[in-house]
């Protein structure tokens, strides 16, 4: 069962990049928030991929990777225990995230 966080307004500021023009999460950050660990977080999005298009989700690329790494002041990859570039969202793949998860954190979250 994975851990409750308490989701205030500061902690997610705490979670939004601003990359490609645009204020996204990261997939491993939603996930958390919403209680499932990101492989069932990107399974769904996988098999839901129709509901997200490119101003909804996109992966990041290496450089994207490394400037939202010096965002964070985290060194590398092992840190942020990636084995893949992330996924991230913005807030309407956020808002479409809600309505495919199965987890109650996401049934709780108001579209």
């Amino acid at each position: 069962m994975a851990k409750r966080i308490i989701i205030t307004d500061d902690f997610i500021q705490t979670k939004i990049y601003f990359i490609r023009g645009q204020k996204v999460m990261l997939d491993r950050d939603l996930a958390e928030m919403y209680g499932v660990e990101t492989r069932i977080l990107n399974q769904s999005v996988k098999r839901n991929i129709k509901r997200f298009p490119a101003d909804f989700m996109f992966q990041l690329s290496n450089r994207e990777l490394e400037d939202c790494k010096s965002q964070i002041v985290i060194s590398n990859k092992e840190v942020m225990g990636l084995r893949k570039l992330p996924n991230v969202f913005t807030e309407q793949g956020v808002a479409m995230l809600s309505s495919i998860l199965n987890s109650e954190t996401a049934i709780e979250v108001p579209t």
